[in-house]
């Protein structure tokens, strides 16, 4: 099924597809893939990146969009050009401006194995060029919300230090029972399962609209619907649940840099 075709509850919940960096780090991605062609203006790419003790990314260039990093498990050393030297750990952030050039590395800490999630987000054109920076944030000072069935921690968005030049909402989400996602209209979003399974639909639609999702699966939501997800009876599911506002203007990726 392509993205753009719909049941009904909407796009079909894609897998993601397997990547192996030059640098021998394998990543599961969630998009662009050969299922999912596309970019979701503002979002260049989204996938989840495993690092073995003995692998990583030495110092490489970017440019021209904001990244967010997400740890899910261990620890990732970071370095860049501004100087910065920080280990992100478990349920930590990294945010990096790339804007006008910027170099950085990528290490699994204390030698042993870690995994985590990227995220790009485009700049807009007149910000292309803004100064790098660099701000981090450790898994206490992300807000985390205990709701009627689910446990939300804002990565981005209201309460967190992590901020991006684009308007948008990343949240942690672990479902007990159900949750629905809200998103403002105009708006551009993705649910990305990390751990455990449950359906997802379009909320008001039938138990019929259920469909299957879980670890490795994407549910891109273009055109701001909100989103009911359920976990399996008696398991949870943990899934990030990301969206922002659409730029309108074109995603040109070459290699590291987003022109």
């Amino acid at each position: 099924m392509t993205p753009d075709e719909t049941t009904a509850g909407g796009v079909e919940p894609l897998s993601g597809e397997t990547v192996r960096h030059g640098t021998g780090v394998n990543s599961d991605r969630a998009f662009p893939t050969n299922g999912h062609p596309d970019n979701l203006d503002p979002f260049v790419l989204f996938e989840r990146f495993y690092i073995d003790p003995d692998k990583g990314f030495p110092m490489h260039p970017h440019k021209g969009f904001e990244i967010v990093s997400y740890m899910i498990e261990g620890g990732m050393e970071h370095a860049d050009s501004l100087g910065v030297e920080h280990t992100a750990r478990e349920n930590g952030a990294m945010r990096i401006t790339t804007g006008s050039g910027i170099r950085h590395s990528e290490f699994p800490a204390d030698g042993e194995a870690c995994n985590g999630l990227q995220l790009w987000v485009n700049l807009p054109r007149e910000e292309k060029e803004a100064d790098p920076d660099y701000v981090d944030a450790s898994a206490e000072e992300l807000p985390t919300t205990e709701l009627d069935g689910a446990t939300v921690t804002t990565v981005v968005g209201e309460g967190s230090p992590i901020e991006l030049r684009t308007p948008m909402e990343y949240l942690d989400v672990r479902v007990t029972d159900a949750w629905t996602w809200e998103i403002p209209d105009e708006w551009t979003g993705f649910l990305y399962g990390v751990e455990g399974s449950g359906t997802v639909r379009e909320s008001g639609a039938g138990a019929d609209a259920n469909r299957e999702f879980g670890a490795g699966d994407v549910f891109p939501n273009a055109d701001a619907r909100d989103v009911t997800v359920e976990s399996d009876e008696g398991a949870g599911i943990r899934f990030v649940a990301v969206s922002g506002r659409s730029h309108g203007e074109p995603i040109r990726q070459q290699g590291p840099f987003v022109l």
